[in-house]
């Protein structure tokens, strides 16, 4: 059911926080192959951020026994936004409760999905500033652009795993105000997929159904280039460097993106945006809903298939549960004896 008005108290997708049992490894393909910057360290986690992210990081990557989604951070557009989100979400059952601040932003209000995925929200930021010999004479950007690897710009979404699509969906709607803007429904018309967002972007937070049934899993983050030939060019260097591509460069139909997927070496899949696709200027979008025979199309709209296990790994890894089959009474080797006994029987009755 639409809103009456629309809800602007998220402004964006503002960092994600990802374990690594491999957090050396992480960090190093983050700035070596990737460009980005290591900001800060606290404790077991290392802050990151793209060159023109303009926050003080984007990224946070934990030492965790097994990868996976940590937390999400969303920006409100007002400490009076952050209070009524807040309100609303303790309100409704969601919180977890208050917290000071962390690296690079203050007090926040943290909160848990239906499915277990943690989240905050925030206003106060502290924003990059840039040493000297990284500033740039181009004022609308943080910095200098990285001369390492093939450097991404910026923070672009997440997608999240979910046990109940629809159910979480209409949480961050109700919620937090996030839009639906595109979706693939089955022939029930219940959602397979849904991509929501609270920007112009396509989506900021995508939702798939956990193909093992799992809850609070991460399919994959995403880090935006803005011109497709550098996922060619990035393909250069995860392919010499060892790296596992799992697909691309392709697009996709949904959003109509151009992308690649990576595995980091802590076992988190990451994705890079060669483009956003389109973005969303009108305040009426209706929900684009993919079905059937579109299905297909809304995933490749053109380059090679996705294997198999795009739609079932995630992190933490989980194994497919194989149905146990219940125990049977063994079957009795029909001999000639058998045979003719059971044949005798038949005319008998007959």
């Amino acid at each position: 059911m639409k809103r009456e008005e629309p809800l602007f108290d998220v402004g964006q997708l503002a960092h994600l926080e990802i374990y690594s049992p491999k957090l050396e490894e992480s960090v190093e393909f983050f700035k070596e192959i990737l460009g980005m910057s290591e900001v800060e360290r606290k404790g077991k986690s290392v802050y990151m951020r793209a060159y023109e992210d303009h926050y003080h990081n984007t990224l946070i990557i934990t030492d965790h026994h097994e990868a996976g989604v940590a937390h999400i951070g969303l920006r409100a557009t007002s400490q009076n936004a952050l209070k009524r989100r807040a309100s609303e979400l303790e309100k409704n059952g969601f919180g977890i409760g208050w917290i000071d601040g962390d690296v690079g932003h203050g007090p926040a209000y943290r909160f848990r999905t239906p499915d277990g995925h943690n989240m905050e929200v925030f206003y106060e930021v502290e924003y990059y500033q840039a040493p000297e010999d990284q500033k740039t004479a181009l004022l609308n950007r943080p910095q200098k652009r990285p001369n390492k690897g093939v450097p991404v710009r910026r923070l672009d979404h997440v997608n999240l795993l979910a046990s109940n699509v629809r159910k979480n969906a209409e949480f961050l709607d109700d919620n937090l105000g996030f839009n639906v803007r595109e979706r693939i429904l089955d022939d029930d018309n219940d959602d397979i997929a849904v991509w929501t967002s609270v920007s112009n972007l396509a989506h900021d937070i995508a939702i798939m159904g956990d193909a093992l049934g799992e809850k609070g899993r991460l399919h994959h983050i995403c880090y935006w280039y803005g011109y497709p030939q550098h996922l060619t060019d990035v393909a250069d260097l995860l392919v010499e460097g060892g790296y596992e591509i799992e697909a691309g460069p392709l697009k996709h139909g949904v959003s109509q993106a151009s992308c690649l997927y990576v595995f980091e070496p802590g076992g988190n899949r990451v994705e890079l945006f060669g483009d956003a696709g389109y973005l969303i200027f009108d305040p009426d979008w209706r929900t684009v809903e993919w079905k059937g025979e579109d299905i297909q199309q809304a995933i490749i709209w053109h380059g090679e298939e996705l294997p198999a296990d795009f739609f079932k790994y995630g992190t933490p890894v989980r194994e497919e549960q194989v149905p146990q089959i219940a125990e049977q009474a063994p079957i009795e080797e029909e001999t000639e004896e058998v045979r003719a006994e059971n044949v005798k029987e038949a005319k008998t009755e007959a």
